[in-house]
């Protein structure tokens, strides 16, 4: 998915949060933090620092999930916004096992 974030921006950029000052950014920083936990995660002395960037990583996406539940509430697509919204507390187990690798 990190990859994607470059080479299909404005498909993540929609689901930043309205509020946020820069979608751009954003989008670009995430994609450095999921390519970087994923390279962390996969070399077993790196684990636990790939372990806290992915639990952060997860942690501060978790906005943008909610706004894509929103904007597809609002958009009055019933199969997309019953599968945002079902997709919400499925992140609390992925934060969970991200955050066993920092130990």
């Amino acid at each position: 998915m990190g990859i994607l974030h470059f080479v299909l921006p404005k498909q993540f950029e929609k689901a930043v949060p309205h509020w946020f000052p820069n979608a751009k950014a954003a989008i670009l920083w995430s994609g450095v933090a999921e390519l970087g936990s994923g390279a962390l995660l996969a070399v077993p002395k790196t684990r636990r620092a790939g372990g806290w960037l992915a639990t952060a990583t997860l942690v501060a996406v978790y906005p943008a999930n909610i706004q894509m539940a929103i904007d597809a509430t609002r958009a009055g697509s019933t199969p997309a916004a019953a599968a945002a919204w079902l997709r919400l507390p499925l992140q609390f187990p992925m934060i969970a096992k991200a955050f066993r690798y920092t130990r």
